[in-house]
This record gives structure tokens, sequence and C-alpha cells, in this order.
């Protein structure tokens, strides 16, 4: 009864900090140049046009003409300039905004890096100490900056982009839009000067701007907003026929080279469903701190930093029976599915050869959960 009520209670203190924050609504493009600034921009004068106390935190025009132009008659809240390395630089003033609480605040490049000597490292921590002082905010994103789809953005560029966002940055949004081109009038824009410097355009055109790779950054923007919508229903549409709610448990070991694989895509599947998520490891004997080399166990704390940051809950037992843990791990967490890496050998060879693998699946058949297995 008394768990019940602390419960109910914490369920209840939730609704107030939830009710207290600022809204958030996050433009999401496929790459720089489809508009998002601009948008933000033309939102800002339809506010200010309805009497709403709008004003520029922070806007990235890059010297775009018809962007810059926007500008004029918008309050802007000053910047706070900073020297570093000898240059004098500008960055967001988080402590401005709030001083002046504005109504709405436009935020631009929300996977932008502080300068160095900032309270915060990410913008988007910025953003979110804004959001927690109850001020509304706008800003935008590119598809290749959400953690998650980091790898896969990877493979379809082979640009490894550095500035990323955790997806329960995105996943606290209350509305998120995708600002879409086709692919003939996004590299138009491109060669036409709109977007890069001309010095700028020839690279591009050979990375983010191929049109095969712009369709495939097209379709995961498009994907993304709509697992946005897709939680959203889910959350705040009430359903008489509810099915049960998924729980992904996502194991991985120091020796998994596809680990950091697994995380994000079992990220991927949590936030799809909107659903709770874990992230296993289990220490055997022979992986004791003092056995284990010292590059594994960077791995695996740099595993559990991303997972963590990807919003899942990290789950370190020590056992020498594998299979039982996750199985006892997934009846104590209400798991649904499993999720696995690929196995490097032919399926039938691992069920063969791999006592671990051959003892999950017979555990698994006894069970109403599901095994994934990620490539």
């Amino acid at each position: 009864m008394m768990e019940a009520t602390k419960k109910s209670a914490e369920e209840f203190l939730q609704l107030i900090k939830k009710a207290r924050q600022g809204k958030f609504k996050v433009y999401i493009g496929m790459s720089a140049g489809v508009g998002k600034t601009y948008r933000m921009l033309q939102e800002a004068h339809a506010l200010l046009k309805n009497g709403i106390d709008v004003r520029i935190g922070y806007i990235e025009t890059h010297n775009r003409p018809e962007t810059h132009a926007l500008l004029e008659g918008l309050p802007l809240i000053p910047r706070r300039r900073l020297f570093y390395k000898g240059k004098e630089l500008e960055e967001l003033d988080v402590q401005a905004v709030i001083s002046l609480r504005p109504e709405v605040v436009i935020i631009d490049e929300l996977a932008h890096t502080n300068i160095e000597g900032s309270k915060n490292l990410k913008r988007w921590q910025d953003v979110t100490d804004i959001l927690d002082a109850g001020i509304n905010v706008i800003s935008a994103v590119n598809i290749q900056h959400i953690e998650s789809l980091n790898e896969e953005v990877k493979a379809i560029t082979g640009v490894e982009v550095k500035e990323r966002i955790p997806d329960s940055v995105l996943a606290r949004a209350d509305e998120v839009v995708n600002i879409d081109l086709t692919a003939d009038e996004l590299i138009s824009r491109l060669k036409e000067g709109k977007i890069y410097e001309p010095a700028k355009i020839e690279r591009a055109l050979l990375n983010f701007f191929k049109g095969e790779h712009i369709l495939q950054l097209r379709e995961l923007a498009l994907k993304e907003v709509a697992s946005q919508v897709e939680r959203k229903v889910e959350t705040e549409v009430t359903r008489t026929n509810a099915g049960k709610r998924e729980r992904f448990l996502a194991c991985i070991s120091s020796n998994d080279k596809t680990a950091r694989t697994v995380i994000r895509k079992t990220a991927r599947l949590a936030n799809y469903y909107n659903s709770k998520w874990y992230v296993l490891y289990v220490q055997t004997p022979a992986e004791r701190p003092d056995r284990i080399a010292l590059d594994k166990q960077r791995h695996l704390i740099n595993n559990f930093k991303l997972a963590t940051e990807l919003g899942a809950e990290i789950i370190k037992t020590e056992s020498a029976h594998i299979a039982l843990t996750i199985m006892q791990q997934c009846e104590e967490r209400k798991a649904t599915t499993i999720c696995i890496g690929k196995p490097h050998l032919r399926l039938w060879k691992v069920i063969l050869a791999t006592n671990v693998f051959n003892e999950l699946l017979k555990k698994l058949s006894a069970s109403d959960i599901d095994l994934v297995i990620l490539s």
C-alpha cells in the first residue's frame, strides 16, 4: 500500500514538473540548406504579429541574404562574448534569456558545441536549462546529428558527424516538424551558392549532397518525424484496446565489437515504441577487472556512457551463467524483446558451437519473449 502511494506521489510530482516546463518545438532537416532557420524566423514574425513576446536567442544565417533579411524587426537577445585562443567569439547567453523571460525564444543549431569555459558543453544542454525555467523554445537540428543515427549516417555518407544530440532531447519535444526538399531542389540551391560559399560547393557535392545520399538522408528524416508523431499518439491519445507494452533488453559483452551498433539500434526500437529499455552486461569470472584488458574496460565504459545518453538503464551483474542471467533479468524487468549482435558465424553453426546461445534459445522457446539479432 505504501509503495503504491509513493509511486502515485512521484507520478503526480512529474506531472507538476512537466507543467512548469517550457514547450519545445524542433525543426528537423535532412541536411544544411533545407530552410530550417528560414522557417523559424518566419514563425517568429507570425508570433510577434499575434502579440507573443518572442525573441532571438541565437540564430545562424550563414550569410544567406533571404534568411538574414528576416531578422529585421525581430528583438534580439545580445550574445555572450568570450575570448578563446586569442579570438573574440559569441555564444548564446543562457542567463540573459532566463532573466528576460520571453514567452518564446528562437535558438538555432541545437547540436552546437559551446566554447570552452561555457557553463554547458553543448547547446542542447543550454536549451534544457531554458525549458526547465519555463520558457518556450523553438530550435532546429539536422538528421545526421541524432546520436542513434550516427552509424547509419556514416554508412550513407562516409562521414562521421562529431556533434550529436542524445535521442532523449528529441523525445522531450512537444512538436517535431520536418523541413523537406527534393534532392534536385537542394542540389540546385547548393550550386546557386545559397547554402555554402563557392569554395565549399564542390566538396559538398561529393559528400552529403550526392543525389543518392540526399535521398537516404531524406528517408531518415521522414522516418524520424513519423516516429516522433507515433510516440505522441501512443502517449497522448487514449487507447481502449492497448496491447502489451514493449520493453527491450540489449545484451552486450566486453568482446562484442558490435556493442555500439546494438545499443544504437535498440535505442531506435525503443524510441519507435516509446518503450523503456535496458543494456545488460554480464561479467563472467574471466572478465573480472583484474583479468580484463584495459582497452576492453574503456570500451565498456564508453558503451555504458552512450547507452545512458540514449536513455537506457544500465544493468551490470556478475555471473558464470549468462543465458540464465539474461532470462532472470527479462523476468525482473518485464522485458518483451532481447536484442543481441549478429553472430559472426552462420546461425546454425553458432547454435551448435555456442552453449550460451543454444541455452538462451531453449529458454526463450518456453517463454513469450522475442529475440532480435541486429546486423
